[in-house]
């Protein structure tokens, strides 16, 4: 049921607007509104706070649908549970119901603050200060990669406010758009998702009441990872669903094209490619609920889990969006095509929120018993 009607939502109110969004490389207003109009904006928000308190599952297959249409616009609910989740798992519930709620009403986007110019995958090393002066927390430093920067109006900020501890130095905090000292570089000239920005966050002495900190001080990197064990299974989730669309692209369009007189459907060799295909995506589903699963409970496992569905799913996807390609031959080159853009948007995928390699680190140290 949740499933038929974000499809029939995406097919009808994002998909439209997809190769635009992705060629003049805009943010896809058409797809927040249509989200934010049935509530699926941040389907993982609880009632408690106005939302529709989905559960982790649900919140996936929202995203795998949005995906399959549009990779761009199913970032709107992916990063708006990335920026959230700090605060449904560290946040004192004054600061949850001040800033959870907008979000769930789709007044508002929030957006996720931890990599910096010379902190990629070594988040601990992040120069970002926050320093205390009475009740307020002054920030400095330049947050990288933020999805959504610019657009979104709530961001959760990690910064070192303790230096001598390295990671247990860290804290969360919650910073406005409209904070005197925030501002955003200029959008990135990226591969793929073209529809989401993607800027420097820079902070120059923005001042922000104390009890924005998100849990206790020294507690934010603790809370970034664990946000991220949650978050790598939207990105699973996105994965999925950008290779189904470009499954379902490949298969309708094997049907039609005629070569030697007949299908190419009816050629073994590519009804070989469209086995392994669907195959690679079947499992990867499967290891994506899986871990959704994991989510929702909260198992001990998750870290492990959530970093094996992310990895495999992306890596899947990447496989089927270069056979989709291949399936439409020269046509599939060109951008007349969406399996063009499908394939550029499953790259990133392999990147964000921790590259694969990092995966594979993550799920060597945390190898299930």
């Amino acid at each position: 049921m949740l499933r038929d009607t974000v499809r029939a939502l995406a097919e009808a109110k994002i998909a439209p607007f997809a190769a635009e969004v992705d060629e003049q490389g805009r943010f896809p207003q058409e797809a927040l509104d249509a989200l934010s109009a049935a509530d699926l904006q941040a389907v993982h928000i609880p009632e408690e706070y106005e939302g529709a308190g989905a559960d982790a599952l649900a919140t996936v297959l929202v995203i795998e649908e949005v995906a399959r249409v549009c990779a761009s616009s199913s970032l709107i609910p992916a990063v708006n549970k990335l920026g959230t989740m700090p605060l449904m798992l560290s946040a004192s519930e004054d600061l949850k119901r001040r800033y959870l709620t907008p979000v769930a009403r789709g007044e508002a986007m929030f957006s996720y603050c931890l990599s910096e110019p010379e902190a990629g995958s070594d988040a601990a090393g992040m120069k970002a200060r926050a320093v205390r002066d009475g009740d307020y927390w002054v920030l400095n430093g330049v947050k990288r990669w933020i999805t959504n920067a610019g657009v979104s109006e709530y961001y959760t900020v990690m910064a070192v406010t303790d230096p001598d501890k390295r990671s247990k130095g860290i804290s969360a905090f919650v910073v406005e758009k409209s904070d005197e000292g925030v501002s955003f570089g200029a959008p990135e000239k990226k591969l793929g998702i073209k529809g989401s920005p993607t800027r420097e966050v820079y902070l120059d002495n923005v001042r922000i009441p104390a009890d924005r900190m998100i849990g206790e001080e020294g507690t934010g990197f603790a809370t970034a990872m664990a946000t991220l064990d949650h978050t790598r299974v939207t990105i699973a989730a996105q994965a999925l669903g950008i290779a189904q669309g470009a499954l379902d692209y490949a298969k309708n369009y094997v049907q039609e094209r005629r070569q030697f007189g007949k299908p190419i459907a009816d050629f073994q060799g590519v009804q070989f490619m469209l086995a392994d295909m669907a195959m690679k995506l079947e499992a990867a589903r499967a290891l994506t609920y899986q871990a959704a699963a994991k989510s929702e409970r909260g198992d001990a496992d998750l870290t492990f889990y959530g970093a094996a569905a992310k990895c495999y799913a992306s890596d899947a996807a990447m496989e089927i969006t270069i056979d989709a390609i291949q399936l439409l031959g020269g046509y599939g080159y060109t951008r007349d095509y969406p399996v063009e853009r499908m394939m550029r948007d499953a790259k990133i995928t392999q990147i964000y929120e921790g590259t694969n390699q990092v995966q594979r680190i993550v799920m060597a140290r945390n190898l299930p018993k």
